[in-house]
């Protein structure tokens, strides 16, 4: 089977289990949001399905591929401080990985949808259904957690919009397609960076940030 040119200028990032967590977090966040009041049984399914993702990923996040990895992105605050300066001025540098703002954004969706998650459920115990039903949880329902539950949806609703707007101008900076990269799981390497056939990439690249 022949390689394609773009197959030679870019290198797997992304591995597919990776990919179908992405997607199936934004389909099932989006279904549980526009149906809270009109089909509260597919919100709650649509609910359960974000919180086993959410497991999936902290778990992948220990034993994952590389780049999936929390070892691989998560970083301090001062680090995150220095990429943001860069970002403003137009000087931020190409991550293979996902870049400190990245990190900082998964982090934030990933407790916020966990908080969404759980303030829900307590909602539902009160009823005597979902996995905290015959807990002490079931006990906490009311109006204080349903409007923490609508907080946290709505919080993770803004950050879905701040992510998106993130990875529109880093796909601007560096001139790729990010959101083509999370179908693919491919990244394109630095040209100055491949061999000669394009087939190799030099293990400092490999590494994350790349000048």
């Amino acid at each position: 089977m022949q390689t394609t040119p773009e197959r030679r200028e870019s290198v797997p990032v992304w591995d597919p289990l990776i990919r179908i967590f992405h997607w199936s977090l934004v389909g099932f966040f989006l279904l549980a949001f526009f149906t809270e009041d009109e089909l509260l049984t597919v919100h709650a399914y649509a609910g359960y399905a974000v919180a086993g993702l959410i497991v999936f990923r902290l778990i992948w996040g220990l034993i994952g591929t590389r780049h999936a990895r929390f070892a691989d992105f998560v970083t301090g605050p001062a680090r995150l401080t220095r990429y943001l300066g860069q970002l403003v001025t137009g000087r931020a540098p190409r991550y293979l990985g996902h870049n400190p703002a990245g990190a900082a954004m998964i982090i934030a969706l990933l407790a916020s949808l966990a908080l969404t998650t759980f303030t829900g459920f307590v909602l539902i115990a009160g009823d005597g259904i979902g996995p905290l039903a015959e807990t002490i949880f079931a006990n906490l329902s009311g109006e204080a957690f349903e409007e923490a539950h609508e907080f946290f949806a709505n919080l993770t609703l803004f950050l879905v919009i701040v992510h998106i707007v993130g990875v529109l101008i880093s796909s601007f900076l560096h001139q790729e397609n990010l959101v083509k990269s999370m179908v693919t799981g491919r990244k394109r390497i630095a040209p100055e960076s491949a061999s000669e056939n394009g087939l190799s990439v030099p293990a400092a690249y490999m590494g994350g940030e790349v000048s």
